[in-house]
């Protein structure tokens, strides 16, 4: 299953639009903007270009590394899924979990919950003790 930009043909494969492709250039000239800004305050405030060239550096390391890092923790659309299904060639959907969950009658049918119908982890006595 292939997804077309509008205005493409069916036949066409996919072809990432021209914001998708800048993406990453943004992220970097981020980085950049801030790294830049850093570098000529520190300049200005201290007169020291060792200083200033690692504050500089260690701002766009910085910044880069948190803009990719939030950029990792957005959960992706039903697009980009389904784009990451065809491109994997798995399903779009989460995989099924591989047994059933026992329904909540059937504690007990396979041997999970003790016999004297006590919870796991109920130590302490619920009611005073006689």
């Amino acid at each position: 299953m292939t997804h077309q930009n509008p205005g493409q043909s069916p036949r066409e494969p996919y072809q990432p639009s021209r914001r998708d492709l800048l993406r990453p250039a943004e992220y970097v000239g981020g980085a950049a903007i801030a790294a830049i800004f850093v570098g000529v305050v520190v300049l200005v405030v201290t007169r020291d270009w060792v200083l200033t060239l690692i504050g500089t550096g260690g701002v766009f390391i910085v910044v880069l590394m948190v803009l990719a890092l939030l950029q990792m923790a957005l959960k992706p659309d039903a697009f980009e899924q389904a784009e990451l299904a065809e491109s994997t060639g798995h399903g779009a959907g989460p995989a099924a979990p591989a047994t059933p969950a026992p329904a909540a009658g059937d504690a007990g049918v396979g041997g999970d919950a003790p016999a004297d119908g006590s919870a796991p982890g109920d130590d302490e006595p619920t009611g005073p003790s006689r």
